[in-house]
């Protein structure tokens, strides 16, 4: 069982950076795969980055390439989504979320754990 809480959302302007945190409970964080999602108003969840267990492997859904970057240290049971060069459509919830299998996976349904989501908001 791990608990995850997002950090590090919030409102920024067109161009900017956010950095996004994932805080995880339960000495058992390195095994996991960790993913990030985001769910605009109306629309669906979609997948956005995933790192697997070593940070070896990483994953970007297509639209945040070069801009985004997901990283995580283990010794302290974080992940993290540093976002650069922010466009108003990735406003959007973003969620934190974990998988058993240690992999860099970007399915919904193959993440156990979820937190809560963290709000990020771009101006134009």
């Amino acid at each position: 069982q791990v608990q995850l809480v997002e950090s590090g959302g919030g409102l920024v302007q067109a161009g900017g950076s956010l950095r996004l945190s994932c805080a995880a409970s339960g000495r058992t964080f390195p095994s996991y795969g960790m993913g990030w999602f985001r769910q605009a108003p109306g629309k669906e969840r979609e997948f956005v980055s995933s790192i697997n267990l070593s940070g070896t492997t990483t994953d970007y859904i297509d639209s945040v390439k070069g801009r985004f970057t997901i990283s995580r240290d283990n010794a302290k049971n974080t992940v993290y989504l540093q976002m650069n060069s922010l466009k108003p459509e990735d406003t959007a919830v973003y969620y934190c979320a974990a998988n058993i299998r240690g992999r860099a996976l970007s399915t919904y349904g193959l993440y156990e754990y979820w937190g809560q989501g963290t709000q990020v908001t771009v101006s134009s």
